[in-house]
């Protein structure tokens, strides 16, 4: 099924000790079985719509278990939220190295000066 997302960059993955870094690859190396036996593949076939579906879905329930005060729901929602980011960006071949390379750039600036620059229009 062709849904029109780019195809998984493998070649040159690298292999990090950080958790994110290794649930990325193996997000990656499960992309490439059966949707059958994998539900990475399937999330992944779907393209970015189901994983951000998901991601969405997700996002709502770590909300609802932060307003009941349920801090070992929270951890799990979020690992299921961190799941769903890693594989929504594995539907766009987006390394994860570009997210930490993103966050690396705003270190040591202010978040609401991040955020100004980001809404100012080019000249």
């Amino acid at each position: 099924m062709n849904t029109g997302h780019r195809p998984l960059r493998m070649k040159g993955a690298m292999m990090t000790p950080d958790p994110l870094g290794q649930l990325y690859e193996t997000i990656c190396v499960r992309a490439q079985a059966s949707s059958n036996e994998s539900y990475s593949a399937r999330l992944i076939a779907g393209g970015p719509s189901l994983a951000g579906r998901k991601l969405s879905e997700e996002a709502v329930e770590t909300l609802i278990a932060a307003m009941q005060d349920d801090d070992a729901a929270v951890v799990s929602e979020a690992a299921d939220v961190l799941y769903h980011l890693l594989a929504l960006l594995a539907t766009r071949s987006i390394p994860l190295q570009a997210v930490y390379d993103e966050l690396a750039r705003r270190s040591g600036q202010s978040g609401l000066a991040e955020k100004a620059s980001r809404n100012q229009s080019p000249s």
